[in-house]
């Protein structure tokens, strides 16, 4: 892969993004760079644009696209992205997306792909929702799809203890996918438009999502 490629991740909550950004960076050696990571990151290390960004937090306001992009300039300059990067959190917006394809011309890079990771609402819904872990160890579990061995107690460490997300209820899930939907719809139109818009069906098995998506990242840097 090229220093060229830089992919765009999208898909809603419990779509499974930082489960597959996570199988890509093992498999192709990309950096997945989270917008809100970067940001922390910037303002402890004290760069220019991290002071800029502190600046702006400190005084109650939203940091700005260019300060967000002058951010992710910088990370995108570090050796170790060389072999290309999945951008989390950013863009948001058609106007976001237009503004990072200047950045990304202006240093002879470009989107690969914007993958965008196509989920059932109802089933979302029941997925999301039904998710609690065990309060010990962090091992997963599911009302439906994967419930311990012996009821009560975790497969993993014994611990008999679980808890749930407060916000992983049918109703608070709903209205997240409702936000999302609307938020990249015109993502979902400013790639399309592109030829960079790719589309993955996310309500299958992991592993075969994953390969759907390394046949992507194969493609593009081809």
């Amino acid at each position: 892969m090229t220093k060229t490629t830089v992919l765009i991740l999208l898909g809603p909550p419990g779509a499974g993004k930082g489960t597959q950004a996570r199988m890509l960076e093992e498999t192709f050696g990309l950096v997945q760079l989270s917008t809100g990571d970067l940001l922390r990151a910037a303002v402890a290390a004290g760069t220019e644009a991290g002071k800029a960004a502190k600046a702006a937090m400190d005084s109650g306001g939203l940091v700005s696209d260019e300060i967000v992009l002058a951010i992710l300039r910088d990370r995108m300059a570090e050796p170790d992205t060389s072999r290309g990067v999945i951008l989390d959190g950013f863009p948001r917006t058609a106007g976001q997306a237009a503004a990072l394809d200047e950045l990304l011309a202006s240093q002879g890079m470009r989107i690969g792909a914007a993958i965008s990771l196509e989920v059932d609402d109802a089933a979302m819904v029941e997925r999301v929702s039904g998710r609690y872990t065990c309060a010990a160890c962090g091992e997963g579990y599911h009302d439906s799809f994967k419930q311990p061995a012996v009821d009560g107690v975790c497969d993993k460490c014994g611990a008999t203890g679980f808890k749930r997300r407060a916000d992983d209820n049918a109703e608070t899930v709903g209205a997240r996918l409702a936000a999302y939907h609307e938020q990249t719809a015109p993502l979902i139109t400013y790639y399309d438009g592109q030829g960079a818009l790719r589309r993955v069906d996310a309500m299958g098995d992991i592993g075969r999502i994953a390969k759907d998506l390394a046949a992507i990242v194969e493609s593009v840097a081809a």
